[in-house]
Parts: structure tokens; sequence; C-alpha cells
């Protein structure tokens, strides 16, 4: 039976229901309502193309039914939070992700196939679009943290090392795609030394917002919506994460008070990011809520 409370996870599961894309409900059910795997991997399938890539706007920003990036990123996070990333889906993912790399070998934000495809304005569609970290680092973490081994990897742990290493002046998402490689990294010297280092840039940048409460005295990044800032708990999503060395006990609580707080009278979380559709934002809400609620939960914070 559906919770029909009041504390912020019933509140959570009455918005999912009313709300969620199939894909959704079914994480949301394996993550809080001991839900099988199978189900979120059957209703992920449904995403998936020929090429071994997913599409069909599995990343609400990103319309129509072509695999990109982005989307497969997407499916391989889902992958991992259900202990499902392995075997033959990565491998066949592996191959999409080499095919579509670039010279360097990593990988592009957006592939031009999505050019007459409705997409969010602030995702340019280039014909030769370049490597970036955004898109490769959280994939190549998650690859290595699952011990995945595919020649694909060689190369784009290469470039995610020259990426970070030369990180001088960031953004708040650049820096949470830095840390998912660094947290899945295999050198772990040289990724904690690594990440030491961003977490001063963070700091030095006020890239994260320390005191909610003065919260307008933060800078807001360029292109970015208004209010589109990174709080503590973006960057360690966990305990484990490295950045979460970046933060004192008191900033990531008062970090986590914020986002507890932030749930709505709906009972989903908001997205902060530029809304440019409708349904884009609709699809977005219960993506934002199941992280809001898994962020919690991974930090002890209770969920009643």
């Amino acid at each position: 039976m559906a919770g029909t409370g009041t504390s912020p996870l019933n509140r959570a599961e009455q918005f999912i229901w009313l709300t969620a894309r199939v894909l959704e409900r079914r994480r949301f059910a394996h993550h809080f309502l001991e839900g099988s795997a199978d189900a979120v991997e059957t209703a992920l399938a449904a995403y998936l193309n020929e090429d071994g890539g997913y599409g069909h706007a599995l990343e609400p920003d990103l319309r129509g039914p072509v695999s990109q990036p982005l989307h497969t990123a997407h499916a391989l996070s889902v992958l991992d939070s259900i202990g499902r990333c392995d075997g033959l889906r990565v491998e066949r993912i592996c191959r999409f992700l080499t095919e579509v790399s670039t010279k360097e070998g990593a990988l592009p934000a957006l592939l031009p196939t999505q050019r007459g495809y409705p997409a969010a304005p602030f995702i340019p569609i280039v014909d030769d679009p370049p490597a970036e970290l955004l898109t490769t680092g959280p994939v190549v973490g998650l690859l290595h943290r699952n011990a995945v081994w595919h020649a694909w990897l060689f190369r784009a742990t290469d470039f995610c090392w020259a990426a970070v290493d030369a990180l001088d002046r960031s953004h708040p998402y650049e820096i949470e795609a830095a840390i998912a490689f660094l947290d899945g990294a295999p050198d772990r010297a040289r990724a904690e030394a690594a990440a030491d280092r961003l977490g001063r840039l963070v700091r030095d940048q006020q890239l994260a917002v320390l005191d909610p409460e003065r919260r307008a005295e933060y800078p807001v990044a360029a292109g970015y919506a208004p209010g589109e800032q990174h709080f503590p708990y973006d960057y360690a999503r966990t305990p484990e994460s490295l950045a979460r060395h970046w933060f004192t006990d008191e900033e990531l609580s008062r970090s986590l008070d914020h986002l507890a707080a932030e749930q709505q009278a709906d009972g989903g979380w908001p997205v902060n990011w530029r809304q440019w559709a409708p349904g884009t934002a609709l699809e977005g809400r219960p993506i934002v809520t199941l992280k809001a609620l898994l962020t919690l939960r991974a930090h002890g914070r209770s969920l009643g």
C-alpha cells in the first residue's frame, strides 16, 4: 500500500506515483520499497537503442530517439545504483562509447545527430563537438568503481587526468564531474592529491554555498540560471566521496538541512536549472527527488 503519512518519504512517494515516469517509479520502489532490480532494468531497456547507446529523452533536456553520451551516462548511473554495472550490458555500452568518442578517446556532451530534435538551448549542437570532462569524468569514474575493464577506458582515463590537472578556473558541474572521476580512479594517491587541490579551488572560487542563510552572497556561474548554485552535498553525495573532506561537519550539516527543507508542498524537490519546456521540468523533478532522498539517506538523515 502506498504511504499516506506526512513523513518526507511518504510525501515523496505520493509525488512519485503522481508525476514520475515508469523508470523513476521503479527506481523509487527498488530503493525504498524493496522493489526488484529486474524491474528497474526492464524499465531502463525502453530507452536502449540498437547501437548500444541510450536515447528517447532518458535525460529529459534532450528529446528525440537518438543515442547520446549524456543519455548513456544516465543509464550507467541507473545500472550502478542497482548493482548491474557489469557483463554484456556494459560491454555493449562501452562499444557505443568507443564509436562516439573524439580523437582524444573521450566523450563529447552532444553528438550532431541531435540536430532536428528538441533540445535544451543551453546545450549547443555543433558539427565537431569537443571532448568534455563534464561527460567523460562520471562515466570513467563509475566504470572504474565497478572494476570494469575495457580498452575504451585507457585513453578516456588519460583524458580525465589531463583535464583535472589543468583545472584552475571552473564551474560547479565541471567540478562535480571531476570528483565523480576521482572517486573511482584506480590511482588513489593521485586522486586524493587532486581532490585536495580541487577542494581548495572550490572554496577559493566560491563554487559551493557554505552557508544557506547567506546564499545571496555566493556567485552564480556564468550561463547558469538564477539560483542555480551548488551546495556541499552536490559534491559529496556520500560520506565516502573525496569531496567530503572539503567541508567541515557544520558546513555539510547545514547543507543537508537546506536540502531537506527544499522538499515542496507536493512532496517533490524542485529543479534549479533553467526550465525551457513544461514537460522537461515535469520529468526532471522525480529524478531530482530521488537524488535528494538517496543523498539524505546516505548521510544518515532520517526520512521518517
